[in-house]
Parts: C-alpha cells; structure tokens; sequence
C-alpha cells in the first residue's frame, strides 16, 4: 500500500506485484493464440474451400472438354451420311442409324458402338483422368427433317451436355461443280476456248481417266479460263499448241493449273423414270409419220423405235426416250424442256442420240400445262447410257447434259448453262475450234433428276448447354 497526498488528502493506492503483471501478461497472450488459431483455422479452411472449387472447376472443364470431343466425333460420322431421297420421312433415323453402323464396321471402328435406338454407350477418352462420352442421335419432335445430337462429356462424377441439330436436306453432288467432267479422256483435235461469264472456277474440267493415262489431249491452242483437274494419280496431260490457261502462259500454266491425281468426284446416275410422270403426249413409234418438221409435247419415243426425225424439231415439255434406241434428229432441235434418255450407263454401245442440225434450248413454254413440271429445273438432257452426237451448231445449253459418251464435230460455240456430264470411259471429243462459255453462277444446284440422296447438314446455330 502507499500513501499519496491529493490537494491536502491523504489516498492509499494499491501496488501491483510481480507475479500479478505476470498473470496478465499470460491472459493477453493467451487471447492473441485464440485469435491467430482461429484466423489460421479459418485461413486453412479458406484455402481447403479454394482447392475443391478449383478441383471441381478442372473436372467441369474436363467434363465439358470430353462432351466437346464427343460431339466432334459424333458431327464426323454424321457428316458421312447419305440416305436415298426416296426414304420416308418416318425411316429417317433408322436410315441414319444403319448407315453410320455400316460406316464404322467398314472402318473396323470398334471403340465407338451406336445401339439401334440412337444411343451411344459411355467411350473412355482418358482413364489417367476418368475422362468419358456418351451420347444419343435421335429426330427432333418439332420437325421430322431435324435431327439431334446430344453428346454427355463425364469426368470425376460431374457431367456436361451440349446438342446441336442437323438438317436433312438435298445432296448437293461435287461433280456440279464443274462446266465440264468426263469418266474417259478429254480430246480436242482443235483450238478449244472455254470460257467463265463471271468467275474462272464455272469452266473448271474434271477428267477421271482411271483407265488411260493421256487424260488431254489437245492438238492446237488451249484456252481454258477454269483449272483442269485430273484424277487418275498417274494421268497426263498433252498440250500440243500454246497453252493459256486461268491468265497463266506456256509451263506455268500447266504447273499452276493443270493438277494431277485430283480428289475423286462421284459420278451420280440421274432417276430418269422420274420423268414418265409427264409423258401425257405423242407416242412415236415405227408408225409415225417423222418425214417433215414435227411439234411434240410431251411425248415418249419406243424402244426400238430407231426414229429418223427428217425435218426441224421443237420439242416441248418432256421427250422421253425408252431404250435401246438409236434416236437422229436430221435437222435443227429447237428444246424447250427436258429430253430423258432411261439406258443402261453401263452398257451405251447400243444407244444414241445424234443432232446432225444447229441445236438449242430454252425454258420450258409459258403455257399452263407446263406448270405442274416448270420446277424441274437445271437440266436439259438426262441420258445416262446414251452417247451424244452434235454434227451442227451447239449455240445453247440451258441445263445440265449427262450421257454416255459426247463427240462435238461442228461449230460448238455455245453458252452452257450447267454441267457437261459424261459417264462413258471412252474420250469425250471436241473438234474443230470448240468455244464453250459457261455462266453456272446462279444453276441449279441440284438439276432435276439429280435429287438422290439427303444429307445432315450441320446448323451451328443450335449449338447449346443442355446442363
């Protein structure tokens, strides 16, 4: 105790020992240890928090990643479908179905199993990570011409679903691509000109050839604006004159623009029985008076028939030509609509059709008759097993032509508005000095009597999280 004097009073205070600051001292401390364990309590169980999140963020990004490579794999596959365009609409998916199932069994693909209902059991993608994808093809309950594709992408329990939507729609052929494709050789005796109206590629030639190695040959001068595209790996070219092709001179064309062992391009066979449907009109046969110029509509010439047309033609609508026949136009041919050949691709030797006048054509006529078939459109002359003969003036082609076969002995100074198709192995021949133009800007895409198959076109536009 002490003794302190305050303004004349006397006050005892109280003085604190050792061993009482002591216990204090301990007290704070203790409180000090209480907080920082807690902090680092909370701090640990902070950090514990992060490394889960972040665990369970790796594994969604796994899962999405796996659902990602799942749909890559399953677009690829679907992307190789074709289904014949005659398929009902409620056959669709079991189309699809057993045309990827026939695909991958080609292929020997054994990891990757699409089950007849459209579902695809789990495939491991990595076992180090548990990474897998399942997934199911299936039509869209809105619209039977939609299919779906769901791909589920699993990794460590958690699990991420995308689905995109396909469209069934018309296969649009490669071979279309070209103002000119021929199976056999490509010959001109002559000085050929094949020209573009608006862009080099509507004069691009395609030349299989697999069966001779001089897949061109040109006598005189070449002047091509389109490349020339060759597919036969060991074919050649020869050029006997100058050469200018798509702008380029001499050798530079020909290494900047000819190109050997090109990518295949399939040679589609058109339905040509699709047409009977409008052969309503004349039926020529051994009886028909074909001595003087002569209308037809719609009309079907027999088979057997091996007509002489002796005067000028104007055919309207669709001529609809049976086989075997040896069919001569002796005069001009003036098309307004489709000549159908149905021959045997495979077999032309005994089929014809031989325009020894000038030959052109027009759109069909603007009666209303012609309306039920005024949407087949983008072909002109559809004759699979038939060679094709022009000995006159080739002036217009409004349409796709696809026979067995072309030989072009007279003036062909034509605007071709389509595709010059031949399915023979034999050369295809183009004398004297041939200049073709060819405006394909706005053709058809898919000519008439070439709508065989639907395709799954992908839409990226669907693309979605489903979870």
């Amino acid at each position: 105790m002490g003794v302190v004097s305050s303004g004349g009073k006397m006050v005892l205070t109280k003085k604190l020992t050792k061993s009482q600051r002591c216990g204090a001292a301990l007290i704070v401390s203790m409180i000090f240890v209480l907080v920082f364990s807690s902090l680092g309590l909370a701090l640990f169980s902070m950090a514990s928090a992060n490394v889960q999140i972040a665990s369970n963020q790796h594994k969604v990004n796994r899962a999405f990643a796996s659902a990602e490579s799942g749909m890559q794999v399953t677009r690829y596959w679907l992307s190789r479908v074709l289904i014949p365009a005659s398929t009902p609409s409620s056959d669709y998916l079991s189309a699809i179905i057993d045309a990827v199932q026939n695909d991958l069994a080609a292929n020997n693909i054994s990891n990757l199993v699409v089950n007849n209902d459209g579902s695809i059991p789990t495939v491991t993608l990595d076992s180090a990570t548990g990474q897998t994808f399942s997934g199911r093809i299936q039509i869209s309950a809105g619209s039977p011409q939609i299919v779906q594709a769901f791909a589920t992408g699993s990794c460590g329990g958690i699990t991420r679903t995308i689905r995109v939507n396909y469209n069934i729609q018309p296969y649009e052929h490669p071979i279309f691509n070209f103002g000119l494709a021929t199976k056999g050789p490509l010959d001109f005796p002559g000085n050929p000109t094949f020209a573009a109206v608006n862009s080099n590629w509507e004069a691009d030639v395609y030349v299989e050839s697999l069966n001779n190695p001089l897949a061109l040959c040109v006598i005189g001068n070449t002047n091509f604006d389109g490349d020339v595209n060759i597919g036969n790996p060991a074919g050649t070219a020869n050029f006997g004159g100058d050469v200018l092709i798509a702008g380029d001179h001499g050798q530079a064309a020909i290494d900047n623009h000819v190109h050997i062992g090109a990518d295949p391009v399939d040679f589609p066979v058109p339905m040509a029985d699709h047409f009977r449907q409008y052969t309503t009109g004349e039926v020529i046969d051994s009886t028909t008076d074909l001595s003087k110029g002569i209308t037809v509509t719609n009309a079907v010439i027999r088979a057997g028939t091996n007509p002489y047309f002796a005067g000028s033609v104007i055919v309207k609508g669709v001529l609809f030509v049976e086989w075997p026949n040896q069919v001569t136009f002796g005069r001009n041919v003036n098309l307004q609509g489709i000549i159908v050949a149905d021959g045997d691709v495979n077999n032309p030797a005994t089929n014809s059709l031989t325009f020894v006048g000038n030959f052109d054509t027009d759109p069909f006529p603007p009666d209303p008759q012609f309306d039920v078939m005024r949407h087949e459109t983008g072909a002109s002359i559809i004759a699979p097993g038939f060679r094709a003969t022009f000995g006159g003036n080739f002036s217009a082609l409004d349409g796709v032509m696809a026979v067995s076969g072309v030989h072009f002995s007279g003036n062909a100074s034509a605007v071709v508005k389509g595709t010059i198709l031949s399915y023979s192995e034999s050369p295809a021949v183009v004398e004297g000095n041939a200049s073709l133009t060819f405006d394909r800007l706005h053709t058809t895409k898919i000519p008439a009597g070439f709508d065989t198959h639907r395709e799954l076109d992908y839409d990226p536009g669907s693309y979605s999280m489903v979870h």
